[in-house]
């Protein structure tokens, strides 16, 4: 997403229809073009996990009806946690034919369906994601996802980012004007693209894995949040 800034003072310099679709500030010196980028980090209030179900049966019928009921279980005890239901969305269900490599036949042996069902869930008290992540195994979720830790609302850490970015790019700008002979600078043009929260590096774990061991820690740091900015100086006397 970009969105374009022109300084109050050459917009009331120029008189154009209401209608006009664009301006274009003409420039008589040299022009100076920046990217500056700058990220802001804070302390994340949403952390989100996924978990999932895969079962086994001879049939597909089976293997699905199984599933089901195995997921419905494990839905239930993530609502029963208090989260609501629109930070739960379903994001995969499969069913899929299982099969063995028989060395001695060299061939591939039928051994009946896997079916797996896998929901997406937003949480917004980060304190409780490792608690959370232990009931939904004991519920009965053997493949769990995440967490992944974002901002729910990073407007404030953006507009810090932004300030820091034009500051900086001002100031670079300065730097090369006075380098070339110049004493000034006015801004032409001004451009953003955002960039999200930075994703933390997701983690996968087992059942076997989640049940042998304490409590799971989960340590939500900090995630960052920035902007990009790209700038245009004209070189003024």
């Amino acid at each position: 997403m970009k969105n374009y800034f022109m300084p109050l003072a050459a917009m009331a310099a120029i008189s154009v229809p209401a209608a006009a679709a664009e301006v274009q500030i003409q420039a008589t010196g040299p022009v100076i073009e920046l990217s500056v980028s700058e990220t802001v980090r804070a302390r994340p209030d949403i952390a989100t996990i996924s978990a999932g179900v895969t079962s086994e049966a001879p049939t597909a019928v089976e293997a699905m009806r199984k599933n089901a009921a195995e997921m419905d279980a494990v839905v239930r005890k993530i609502k029963a946690l208090g989260i609501k239901s629109e930070d739960i969305q379903t994001t995969g269900i499969n069913l899929n034919a299982r099969y063995d490599y028989d060395r001695d036949t060299q061939k591939q042996v039928f051994r009946g369906y896997s079916a797996s069902n896998r929901v997406s869930v937003i949480l917004r008290k980060v304190a409780e994601t490792g608690s959370v992540l232990d009931t939904l195994v004991a519920a009965g979720a053997t493949d769990i996802g995440g967490p992944q830790f974002s901002i729910d609302d990073d407007t404030s850490a953006k507009a810090q980012a932004r300030k820091a970015a034009m500051e900086r790019a001002r100031g670079q700008a300065m730097e090369y004007a006075g380098w070339a002979g110049y004493t000034g600078i006015r801004l032409l043009e001004v451009s953003e693209s955002i960039s999200g929260n930075e994703p933390m590096p997701m983690m996968r774990q087992s059942m076997d894995a989640v049940a042998s061991a304490p409590p799971t820690p989960v340590e939500p740091g900090l995630v960052g949040t920035g902007v990009n900015v790209t700038v245009k100086y004209e070189m003024t006397r």
